[in-house]
């Protein structure tokens, strides 16, 4: 009765499945900050980062960047439902910044073959004046941002704390 005993618990510990467990890395702390229009004070702005067949898209609300110095870093949390959007996307190709920039809503060529909307975390924003007093520069960071994917699982080693810098000027 032991060997039966113990042949049917060797026969389950090397028949369990791991589920195709993927480690997944998402990796754009090198890659520059781009947009489609001039980054403005005052309407909502989508920002982005390509990395090959990759690409990290931030939508920030109307208000997020201001022209005015921040007291510290201002935060908005990022949810699939806003008020700011962290989105993870890979293609079937390489994708440049035409994907974005020639279309008000991007087309789906090339292929995305997966898109991952963060489901929580938070952007945070601090912004300071040039020397010139004309020209604010906002620092964008993500913080705890969480991806999970269609089946549940974690996308794990998010080196994308530091989402980049972008300007705005002050109208005269």
């Amino acid at each position: 009765m032991k060997k039966i005993l113990c042949l049917v618990i060797l026969a389950f510990l090397f028949s369990c499945d791991d589920g195709d467990l993927q480690i997944e890395t998402i990796d754009f702390d090198s890659v520059t900050i781009q947009n489609c229009d001039a980054v403005s004070a005052e309407t909502a702005n989508v920002l982005f980062k390509l990395n090959t067949s990759e690409a990290l898209i931030l939508e920030l609300p109307n208000g997020a960047i201001k022209n005015e110095v921040s007291n510290g870093a201002i935060s908005f949390a990022v949810t699939a439902s806003g008020p700011a959007k962290a989105t993870y996307r890979t293609f079937s190709d390489n994708v440049t910044i035409t994907y974005f920039c020639n279309n008000n809503i991007p087309l789906a060529e090339p292929t995305v073959v997966e898109e991952i909307i963060a489901q929580g975390g938070q952007a945070l924003i601090t912004t300071t004046l040039n020397s010139d007093g004309l020209t604010y520069e906002h620092e964008i960071k993500l913080s705890t941002i969480s991806f999970v994917t269609a089946n549940d699982s974690r996308i794990t080693n998010l080196a994308i704390d530091n989402f980049g810098t972008v300007t705005t000027t002050l109208s005269e």
